[in-house]
């Protein structure tokens, strides 16, 4: 079985950049969704990543006719037993804006003391087969909380995201220190081992890409 073009089933500029550059090593044509302008509104109404990546996948795949990479990820927090979890992206509201999200979140966690800030970044990755079988990759990145945004790079919750081991936020390392540390990378990592073993045999996958 051939693999060529495949459609990542997301808007997020940011997201789809950093799959693209993660998976630059391989022979894939990678479709963004805006390249389908007609595809179908989804409604993630999953109750964890998995389900919520396999609701986009299997919507676009029976839209396009295509094979799909689709992702849900988002951060837990600690203290918010887990929240926001798949509700991260519309935390603040339906249409909220990263600025949204990460206010509420720091309202949330006023005055919570450093040592209970713990949080992960998650994600689930699905590549996603019109005959509707599917492989799915996870990543966990473990982290902080901080009091204040830091860092100009990155998008969603990474100017809070802290990582103690490197004394920054997610948002003031540069893209590839991110595309070999985070979540999505983890996932993504996964996922090339599968391809190296299964269509590409000649590759390497990179460590930690």
């Amino acid at each position: 079985m051939m693999l060529k073009t495949v459609v990542i089933a997301s808007k997020n500029k940011g997201k789809i950049e950093e799959i693209k550059n993660m998976l630059s090593d391989f022979p894939l044509d990678l479709q963004p969704l805006d390249n389908y302008p007609n595809a179908p509104d989804i409604k993630e109404n999953g109750r964890t990543f998995l389900e919520n990546a396999l609701i986009k996948a299997r919507a676009i795949s029976d839209f396009t006719g295509m094979p799909v990479l689709a992702d849900d990820s988002g951060l837990e927090v600690d203290h918010l037993a887990g929240g926001p979890g798949i509700f991260s992206s519309r935390y603040a509201g339906a249409d909220a804006t990263d600025g949204d999200n990460n206010y509420k979140l720091l309202m949330a966690l006023k005055n919570v003391p450093a040592e209970q800030r713990g949080a992960s970044f998650r994600c689930v990755l699905v590549l996603y087969w019109p005959h509707r079988e599917y492989q799915a990759f996870e990543g966990n990145w473990r982290g902080l909380i901080g009091a204040q945004y830091r860092g100009g790079h990155g998008f969603g919750y990474d100017p809070l995201f802290y990582l103690p081991e490197i004394g920054k936020t997610v948002a003031e390392i540069t893209p590839e220190e991110k595309n070999k540390l985070s979540h999505r990378s983890q996932a993504v990592h996964e996922l090339k081992k599968y391809l190296q073993t299964i269509y590409f045999p000649e590759k390497h996958a990179k460590n930690g890409a």
